[in-house]
Parts: structure tokens; C-alpha cells; sequence
């Protein structure tokens, strides 16, 4: 292929311009025969947002807060429940309740449960470490076959205090039960990021208009590129705790990691202490049923009524849809008190409240970024409680009231690991031999989720 040469028949300008400007001695007129517009590419000055905001980030500052620690791990303790519960295996013909570490006493009034067989209520008659006899208050026998008994076999139980029962003129009650508590910890991971540019490319100024998300526009593309790093590093620091995941194998054991502990992230803190619900909404009848199963477990859990639930867009319209099902009529239904013949109809629902609880709902952008946890689809959503939790700081050796979620970052009074910047090189300032300008990043931080058995994993 031949390569042409265009001449202009009209000379350049002797004395461009320095600086963008409209100035007559630096007008080429491009309608000249010498400079047909087709010879020439079509310069967009601005770049095009075809993905919009980028960043996924907001996540933790938007249901959580930021405090700074000074250790290598943090340390809370949660209180236990209150009442006693007991599960295990029963000799029906003795009525002996095998249950490892259970606290049982003699003297306890208990209820207990046979799947498929029915319930009893009974006296504890004995009981030690891993071990406790019962004796049923309406039968003969645990096993009695006689009409109208409920028969035990073998088998499974479960069971719990509802009182005691104790003879006149006898002693107190044989041990005194201390308040449980679990005593639980995350470790902060150190997350870098850096950020080159050679000193002749820092010297070439291109002129393209350029905006990012955060914040940055000009003319020089290095710029641009160094608040793309940056945006992608706050996206790293959140999704860290998101998705972290600790070391497998005991403290001291050899990993194939090293000596790489890894940190607990809210994903993993809620499949290990807290609730997951998996399948999907095929229906809003299916949505309706699998609220109930989660308002159920609530119950169970430390019932707190305001939560906050953060989805893939698949769930969240799902949701509208078994609100909008549940209206008496559909077409009226959807905003049902501001919809007008002059107004866009609206298809969707911020809250609702089912039962004794209240939910607000927001679609979570990392769900459905499409190179992100939108790819995969294997989550649909968490639920995340309002509110605040009341948890033992030992590090701090006082009950404290924080948020459930909130993150730790390593700082100290000379030293704060939270969000670290420095350059060093050659261009801006001499630092190094290196002929480029470096931008490190740097954090140490970790995530606390407090009450995880108050949150639910939508898988």
C-alpha cells in the first residue's frame, strides 16, 4: 500500500500558539482544498463516561463507621444467650441425655423434643459434665408405650430450662451458672498500590479533557491515570473486607500462604456466625415465603426490627414484585399515594415492613458490576441490622456501643496506616535516581462484624 503525503496549499502558522487559545495567527481554515476535513480524524475533546462511576465503594461508610487501633489484632467479646439450651442423644429406656458440655443442673425443669415423636416435659434427676437424666413429669417412662404416652426412642433430642423443682427443707441449687460470652478476632491486612509515570511521559502534556471519580480533571493523562489508581485502591480496601478470608490451619501451623494470616471479611464473618438463606425468587410467592423463613429466624436471633438490605438487581426486583403482588390491585399498587396522570408511574419500593420488622432496600453496586460480583451471580444480597451493638472492648477493657459493622485501621500517634500516600522518584521532587514519579498506596485495616447472627447471606 502506498503511503500518500498531503501538502497543504496554505503555509502553517509561523507562531502557533503556546497555549490554548483563539487566537487569528494560529487559525488554519480547515475548509481550504489542502486541508480537507476528511483527511483529518475527529478529535472528541472530552471522554466519553461509558461506564459511569466506576467505583463501588460507600458500602462500609454507609452502614458502618472507621476507628483507629494500635495492636495486631482486635479483640471483642459477644455475650452468649440467656436461657439454657441443651441438645443430644437419649437412651429412652434410662432417660440419660448424652450432651457434651451442656449446663443442665439437677433439679432443672426441662422440655424436651424427639423429631417426628413429640414432647415431654421433664425433671433433671442427675448431672455431670457431659451427661443428665431425666424423668418425664406425665408418664411412667420416657419409653412408656402405654395409650396416650408419648413414646421417646434413641435417638437425637433437644431441649431447654423452663424452671426448677425442689423439695421442702433442701439445700440450694447445686452449681450457680456463669454468663457465657464468646470472645472473638480479625487481624488487619496490609494492602499496597502503586502508581509509575517516566519522567518523558510526565513530560508530555497531552490535550484531551479528562474527568474521574474523584474528582480530577485537566488536560494531562497521567493525571487521569493516577486517579484511576487511586479510585481503584479505595475499591481494594473495601472489597478486602468484603471478601477477606482468614488462613486455614490452626496458629503456628505450617499453610502454604506462609506467613500470611489473612483477615476475616463480611462474607465469611456471616457464613461462619451468622445466617444463610440460598435459591432464588422465582416467584413472588417464593419471595413472600423465603421473608417469612428469614423473619422466623430473626425471632430466633436478637430480633432487631430496623434492617437494611443491600442486593443484586434480580433480587431487588423480585421484591418489588411480591410488594406490588401483595396490593389489592397491581395497577394501583406501585406508589400508591403518588402516582398522577401527569407523573412517571413508580415500579419500585424503598421499604416495606413484614411482621414486627422494617426493611429499607438498595440495589449494592458490587453486585451487579459486571467485573465484579456481578459476573458470578452467586450472591443475591446481605441484610445488614440498623443500630448499634453493646460489646466488651478488651482492648480498651469497657462496654462499648458501636455500629455493627465498622472498620479498624492501624494508626498511632506518629503513623496512620489508614489511607497512606508518599512519591518518590526523580520528577516533582529528587527522592531517588529512579527517572519516573512513583505514587505508593498504602492500608492496614480490617472489618469488625459485631452480631453476625443478626445478618443474612443471600445466596
Amino acid at each position: 500500500m502506498a503511503v500518500g503525503t498531503i501538502t497543504p496549499n496554505l503555509p502553517l502558522p509561523a507562531t502557533p500558539s503556546a497555549i490554548k487559545q483563539t487566537v487569528a495567527s494560529a487559525y488554519v481554515d480547515l475548509r481550504d482544498a489542502g486541508w480537507a476535513q476528511q483527511y483529518l480524524p475527529e478529535l472528541m475533546e472530552a471522554e466519553a463516561e461509558v461506564f459511569g462511576n466506576r467505583t463501588i465503594s460507600g458500602f462500609l461508610a454507609q452502614v458502618g463507621a472507621e476507628e483507629a487501633m494500635a495492636a495486631d489484632q482486635v479483640v471483642w467479646s459477644e455475650q452468649g444467650r440467656l436461657h439454657v439450651s441443651a441438645a443430644g442423644t437419649i437412651v429412652a429406656s434410662t432417660g440419660v441425655v448424652t450432651s457434651n458440655g451442656h449446663s443442665v443442673r439437677k433439679h432443672d425443669t426441662v422440655v424436651l423434643n424427639r423429631a417426628g415423636v413429640g414432647t415431654l416435659k421433664c425433671l433433671v434427676t442427675a448431672s455431670d459434665a457431659n451427661t443428665f437424666t431425666v424423668v418425664p413429669y406425665t408418664q411412667a417412662a420416657m419409653n412408656s408405650s402405654a395409650s396416650g404416652n408419648v413414646t421417646f426412642t434413641n435417638g437425637a433430642v433437644t431441649g431447654f430450662v423452663f424452671g426448677s423443682e425442689h423439695k421442702k427443707g433442701t439445700g440450694v441449687h447445686e452449681k450457680a451458672l456463669e454468663p457465657s460470652f464468646a470472645s472473638l478476632e480479625n487481624k488487619p491486612v496490609i494492602i499496597k498500590d502503586l502508581y509509575e509515570v517516566s519522567g518523558s511521559d510526565a513530560s508530555a502534556i497531552g490535550w484531551i479533557e479528562v474527568s474521574g471519580e474523584e474528582g480530577q480533571n485537566g488536560y494531562m493523562w497521567y493525571l487521569k491515570a493516577n486517579g484511576d489508581t487511586m479510585a481503584r485502591f479505595t475499591d481494594y480496601c473495601e472489597m478486602t473486607c468484603i471478601e477477606g478470608e482468614l488462613t486455614a490451619g490452626s496458629a503456628g501451623t505450617t499453610t502454604p500462604l506462609g506467613a500470611i494470616s489473612g483477615t476475616q471479611g463480611l462474607f465469611s464473618a456471616i457464613e461462619t456466625r451468622g445466617n444463610v438463606m440460598t435459591g432464588g425468587y422465582g416467584s413472588a410467592a417464593d419471595a413472600l415465603g423465603s421473608m417469612d423463613l428469614m423473619l422466623k429466624r430473626f425471632d430466633s436471633q436478637g430480633a432487631i426490627e430496623e434492617n437494611m438490605m443491600f442486593l443484586n438487581r434480580g433480587h431487588s426486583l423480585a421484591i418489588d414484585d411480591m410488594l406490588a403482588g401483595l396490593a389489592p390491585n397491581v395497577g394501583v399498587g406501585y406508589g400508591l399515594f403518588d402516582n398522577s396522570a401527569d407523573m412517571a408511574l413508580n415500579l419500585g419500593f424503598t421499604g416495606f415492613r413484614r411482621g414486627t420488622y422494617d426493611f429499607y432496600k438498595s440495589d449494592w453496586k458490587y453486585l451487579n458490576d459486571a467485573t465484579l460480583r456481578g459476573a458470578f451471580a452467586d450472591i443475591n444480597g446481605v441484610v445488614v441490622p440498623a443500630g448499634t451493638s453493646n460489646v466488651y472492648d478488651q482492648g480498651l477493657g469497657k462496654n462499648m456501643k458501636r455500629p455493627f459493622l465498622h472498620v479498624r485501621y492501624r494508626a498511632s500517634q506518629t503513623e496512620s496506616r489508614k489511607m497512606k500516600t508518599w512519591i518518590t522518584g526523580s520528577v516533582g521532587a529528587a527522592t531517588s535516581q529512579l527517572d519516573a514519579m512513583e505514587v505508593n498506596y498504602l492500608s492496614e485495616r480490617c472489618l469488625v462484624t459485631q452480631g453476625a447472627n443478626n445478618f443474612f447471606l443471600m445466596k
